[in-house]
């Protein structure tokens, strides 16, 4: 076999013996676009992901020379998003060329680049899914640790014990990926007497699970809503099909202690303040104290900009120690305003996510069929069967979660394109306008 011209860029399969190909694949190929592949990700997101990238290789140079917390922060959220670009772009090129090598006179080299071809392509594909996850918006809470909360719906006893149920369902799923689960409470409702559910459950009146590990709330965050169940009662003599619900909240759980928190210099933690946000001023102290503290500026004064927060401090004679005492006072001052803030977005996440005017069979997230195996989530469409699996929160419950998540990820992907559709809609609206003003203004010459 003669030797074939080097590519650009080295194809390591090349090296591979080449296998015959049928001439009437050639057509196929050759009538192939990469135009076709670039439409997989929608040009409102290539430009939302080329932005990003240009303000990251622009943070990143101004990085090298001085050395900022938030840009810093900044460049680690941009990151993901830098490097799936540059992956695409890589391979989009490569695929560029194979396009390219298709239309060659040589048939060996034709044939090397359609077995190429196919591996690209779903290099591509691939590489367009990590670009679109890296662009997808981040919930606020996502990296927070998070309580669930059981509390039966619909269906009376039959949904107590349905509750107990999906609380060691969920219990079991948490320990086996790893997290760690703490009880917080478990409380039984005293009507049900010694009675147990068909799977021997307890009635459950309420309980709340913690899951400490930072993160759990955006992986459980979708689990929040109805779920439903059908099955035959323990009690039931006739074997009929009863239908009962259970609801769940899934919230963020905030840290207990300020230790946690209290890192000055972390862009991340509630105490963080950049010092360009705050108005420095000294003057004398008043009151009583002599002469020391009257004729000298040792007092300090702090005004945090943004919020509109002051305080004064000239306890001390020291200047050096006023400035100390008002930043730890000032720090704490907008910790337990951001705390309020996060307190009160949680607050109104819980009440969105589902309230108790809302308990009802028809806002069912997920379905439970015991007489046919199933399971089913109305949201992300996933059928299994193979319910106890699910129940025992094995890996086919595993399944569903990561369904959820996707789904949740591709609705909130849309709305982005959405808005970044929007936003060049209005930007060349403007552009139009801006120009026509211009036309409009230009001296006419005579």
């Amino acid at each position: 076999m003669r030797r074939l011209p080097v590519p650009r860029r080295p194809w390591p399969t090349l090296l591979l013996a080449p296998t015959r190909i049928p001439a009437t694949r050639f057509a196929c190929f050759a009538r192939h676009n990469s135009t076709e592949t670039k439409a997989n990700l929608p040009p409102a997101l290539l430009q939302r992901a080329r932005t990003f990238a240009a303000e990251h290789a622009r943070l990143a140079a101004s990085l090298a020379t001085t050395f900022d917390p938030q840009t810093a922060k900044r460049i680690g959220e941009l990151s993901a998003v830098a490097s799936a670009l540059r992956e695409w772009d890589a391979a989009q090129d490569s695929l560029t060329e194979l396009h390219g090598l298709m239309s060659s006179k040589d048939l060996e080299l034709r044939q090397l680049a359609a077995d190429e071809l196919q591996s690209t392509e779903e290099r591509v594909a691939a590489l367009v899914g990590t670009l679109t996850a890296a662009l997808a918006p981040k919930h606020e809470f996502a990296d927070l640790p998070c309580l669930m909360e059981f509390r039966p719906g619909p269906g009376g006893l039959e949904g107590r014990f349905f509750t107990d149920s999906m609380f060691r369902m969920y219990r079991d799923y948490l320990t086996r990926i790893g997290h760690r689960v703490r009880v917080v409470k478990y409380e039984l409702a005293d009507s049900a007497g010694d009675s147990v559910g068909a799977a021997k459950e307890n009635p459950v009146q309420e309980a709340v699970l913690e899951v400490e590990d930072p993160g759990s709330y955006g992986l459980l965050r979708g689990e929040a809503g109805i779920h439903r169940v059908q099955r035959i009662p323990a009690t039931e003599n006739k074997g009929r099909t009863h239908t009962s619900a259970v609801a769940i909240w899934v919230l963020p759980s905030f840290p207990k202690s300020n230790a946690d928190e209290a890192d000055f210099e972390d862009p991340e933690s509630i105490f963080y303040i950049d010092p360009a946000e705050v108005k420095q001023e000294v003057m004398r102290a008043r009151g009583a104290g002599g002469q020391h503290v009257n004729k000298t500026e040792s007092a300090v004064r702090l005004t945090h900009v943004p919020t509109g927060i002051s305080v004064s401090m000239q306890d001390s004679r020291s200047q050096v120690r006023n400035r100390a005492s008002a930043w730890s006072l000032l720090r704490s001052r907008i910790a337990a305003l951001r705390r309020e803030e996060r307190e009160e977005k949680a607050m109104s996440l819980r009440n969105s996510v589902l309230s108790k005017d809302k308990i009802t069979r028809a806002d069912k997230i997920r379905t439970y069929n015991y007489s046919q195996d199933r399971c089913t989530d109305h949201r992300s469409g996933l059928d299994v069967h193979n319910l106890p699996d699910v129940l025992e929160g094995g890996e086919t419950l595993g399944r569903i979660v990561e369904s959820v998540r996707e789904w949740m990820m591709a609705r909130d992907v849309r709305a982005m394109i959405a808005e970044e559709e929007a936003k060049a809609e209005e930007d060349a609206k403007a552009e139009k306008k801006r120009k026509g003003a211009e036309k409009k203004e230009a001296p006419v010459n005579v």
